[in-house]
């Protein structure tokens, strides 16, 4: 009854798993790691081999995943994880290389291509403010400011397949002064590395992908980023389309604002003015405002598939005009979706104003699978669980899971979310969202 009962425990079935998502995982470990081992050396030494135990170590173990317990268990009972903390912590092999591979494998992939790009980030507490980029700030996905990491990362999705292909620690402004000159020094980070926001380290990465020639058709990002005009003016200036969410309370324009630097009334003493400001009459609104209002045009669009059935929701779309920190004026898409729970969000995009409704519902759709990168990054490699305070622990422990989380086939592999969950856009038969000219709006201010 015991190995009837062991059995049908490792039924790979049992767990709403194909057979083939289970065998050979340790050949196919080996393989994942053989692919990688050259981004694990150092010009000086072959230190690959530890790469290999610290992938099987968060791999079999489901908690307390440090240095010494991973030695422990794929070395000795006696080891006391010393070499693999120097490997992790101290080496100078390079993270960045294990992205740029990742890159260049989906790169070469024809099926992978065409694919969304998401740029996002991820907060965890930590005990005291010694590791590196350790401060009190914004946790993210825990909604409150403790003291913690960020880490700012770029996935990548096409067709139920998802993958981590770049991620910067964020480092606050805080950890650049001359209280923090040791600290630093002492935990590895690059000498020329300076203070820079989120959204800064997420455009560099989305220019180092360009520059690798990823190849992906949209950059999504939730409210954080989406509310920084500048930010999707660069990507716009990038030639990068962007479907970007924004809060509901933002404020968008229905024409296009008269933008200049007023005159300087007579006699006025002092300097004249000089910075630009809005001066037509016609206020902004908030977005929600136009969520709510009922001459939208709102349309089913078919999303995707769940385990329950298809996902509908109701979409509509039209174009408004934002403007930049420096008072741009851009023209974009302002995307609104409804969910079946009422759930209105709001996004906004610079695709071409011939851009079709289902087209903006779909990219809007994919940031779904943000998510499930950072997901697959703590459950099945321990991302949350790092406990060595060195910049370098950071940026190899995390290379080091996106190697293992971004491979061909699951769970070693490029993950993929099975026939019944991948993503599939189909819109309902029905006319193109109706253009502003054909939707007439009388709200004029928004308290």
């Amino acid at each position: 009854m015991r190995d009837s009962n062991a059995s049908e425990l490792f039924d790979a079935q049992r767990w709403g798993l194909p057979a083939a998502a289970v065998d050979n995982l340790a050949e196919r470990l080996r393989r994942v790691w053989s692919r990688f081992r050259d981004c694990f050396t150092t010009k000086t030494r072959n230190t690959s081999a530890y790469a290999w135990i610290y992938l099987r170590g968060v791999l079999t173990m489901d908690t307390d995943r440090n240095f010494a317990n991973i030695a422990r268990r794929v070395i000795d009972l006696d080891d006391d994880g010393q070499n693999l903390q120097q490997f992790m912590s101290d080496s100078p092999w390079s993270g960045a290389a294990v992205f740029a591979q990742i890159q260049r494998e989906i790169r070469q992939r024809p099926a992978l291509q065409g694919g969304m790009l998401t740029l996002d980030d991820s907060g965890d507490e930590r005990a005291g403010d010694q590791s590196a980029g350790a401060a009190r700030q914004s946790l993210g996905r825990l909604g409150k400011v403790e003291l913690g990491q960020v880490g700012v990362a770029l996935g990548y999705y096409t067709e139920g397949v998802w993958a981590m292909v770049d991620a910067e620690l964020y480092l606050p402004e805080v950890w650049f002064d001359d209280a923090h000159a040791a600290l630093r020094r002492r935990w590895h980070i690059p000498a020329e590395r300076t203070f820079a926001t989120k959204q800064a380290l997420g455009l560099a990465m989305i220019r180092r992908a360009k520059a690798n020639g990823l190849p992906w058709e949209a950059v999504s990002c939730d409210s954080w980023y989406g509310r920084d005009g500048q930010l999707r003016a660069d990507l716009d200036a990038e030639g990068v389309i962007s479907m970007a969410d924004i809060p509901v309370d933002m404020q968008v324009s229905l024409e296009p604002p008269v933008v200049g630097v007023p005159a300087t009334p007579p006699g006025k003493r002092g300097r004249p003015r000089s910075r630009p400001r809005v001066l037509s009459a016609t206020m902004p609104v908030e977005v929600r405002a136009l969520g709510a209002h009922p001459e939208m045009p709102w349309q089913p669009v078919a999303m995707r598939h769940t385990e329950r059935g298809r996902l509908t929701y109701d979409c509509t779309a039209r174009r408004v005009w934002t403007l930049t920190p420096a008072k741009v004026v851009r023209e974009e898409w302002l995307f609104i979706r409804r969910a079946p729970d009422s759930t209105v969000s709001y996004a906004l995009s610079n695709a071409r104003p011939a851009t079709p409704l289902a087209q903006l519902a779909r990219w809007r759709c994919e940031r779904y699978f943000a998510e499930r990168i950072f997901q697959e990054s703590k459950s099945e490699g321990g991302w949350d669980e790092l406990v060595a305070r060195k910049y370098r622990a950071w940026v190899h422990h995390t290379a080091a899971l996106a190697a293992i989380v971004a491979q061909p086939s699951h769970p070693l592999g490029y993950h993929t979310s099975g026939p019944s969950r991948s993503l599939h856009v189909q819109p309902l038969e029905s006319p193109a969202p109706k253009s502003r000219a054909d939707v007439k709006f009388n709200i004029v201010k928004v308290g």
